[in-house]
């Protein structure tokens, strides 16, 4: 089979197509053929170096197609079953090898690529609204990113609980999607002090919680952004990682918390994974949440994904289609 393998860390150009022995399932295991894998930050950072993985490794934690085999004493799923699944590795590639207790069924109603671009964003989307800071009617949340394949999901299921939603975003472009999924103010962080209009839409007193996930650019002021005792819950750092805190810092801005989440703890039972993605399938397929598929590109365009995904350029999900 096809695959994109990374030998050593680096740009984009370390990732190379090539042939590799096609995977068998064992115990517990089944063979996906794989009809699209989401491309996203956290593959950026194992291609760099900044998280450590063996090398050589196959690229991408996330994707959908269909069960071609099964390895023994495999009762759960069948071939022919519509799948997805995420934070399992190897992805980039035409067939993947993945527990079945990681396999999530895709309902009829919804496609294997919305499946795909749902996985990844939209569990972490629903872990960060509902469960990390378990947003309630009437708390105000600013959204980093808003126009991004994360912030779109988050802002509609922030909406979903009732939340007032400040979105920050680079562009006019990223305005309107961002707008689209609900954000009730947006704020142009190349333009103005994203701090300061957070302050100024909540008459002074400061958002209850702040998703990051830009990091070292908007760390600072996110902390400035929050009321007493307010939530930091910093989950990416697409503009790099933040530097070493004094925790302190936390204490004189109003006692607050900080957070630094990742969806591996929240998806850590197959009960939970279940619960989490049955509740999101279901918004997805009567239409209360919506998943943007930005841009897809051949399996031997991951260089050129990859690319586009660190270009900010991305309104939404980018998928590899093998």
């Amino acid at each position: 089979m096809k695959a994109i393998r990374i030998h050593n860390p680096g740009g984009p150009e370390v990732l190379t197509l090539e042939e590799v022995p096609t995977p068998q399932p064992g115990p517990g295991e089944a063979r996906v053929k794989l009809a699209a894998a989401g491309v996203n930050f956290v593959d950026v950072y194992q291609r760099k170096g900044l998280y450590q993985i063996n090398l050589p490794f196959i690229g991408g934690q996330e994707g959908s197609g269909v069960v071609d085999a099964v390895g023994d004493g495999v009762t759960e799923v069948k071939p022919g079953d519509k799948v997805a699944y995420t934070s399992v590795q190897a992805s980039y590639a035409e067939y993947a090898i993945v527990p079945v207790a990681r396999l999530i069924p895709v309902p009829d109603g919804v496609s294997l690529e919305d499946a795909a671009a749902a996985m990844l964003q939209g569990l972490t989307a629903h872990y960060l609204a509902t469960s990390t800071y378990p947003l309630q009617p009437g708390d105000f949340a600013l959204v980093h990113a808003a126009g991004g394949g994360v912030g779109q999901l988050l802002t509609q299921i922030a909406k979903k609980r009732g939340a007032r939603v400040f979105g920050t975003v680079s562009t006019e472009e990223k305005a309107e999607l961002a707008r689209a999924s609900g954000a009730d103010e947006i704020i142009y962080y190349t333009r103005e002090d994203f701090s300061e209009a957070t302050r100024r839409f909540t008459d002074g007193k400061g958002a209850h919680v702040v998703y990051d996930s830009v990091g070292k650019d908007t760390f600072d002021k996110s902390l400035d952004s929050l009321r007493p005792r307010g939530y930091l819950v910093l989950y990416g750092q697409s503009s790099g990682p933040v530097a070493p805190v004094n925790p302190q810092i936390l204490n004189a801005k109003g006692s607050l918390f900080l957070t630094r989440p990742t969806l591996v703890h929240y998806i850590a039972t197959r009960e939970e994974l279940l619960q989490r993605t049955n509740e999101l399938f279901s918004w997805i397929k009567e239409g209360t949440v919506k998943v943007r598929v930005d841009k897809t590109f051949p399996l031997s365009d991951a260089a050129e994904a990859h690319r586009y995904l660190e270009g900010r350029h991305t309104k939404g999900k980018v998928l590899l289609i093998p």
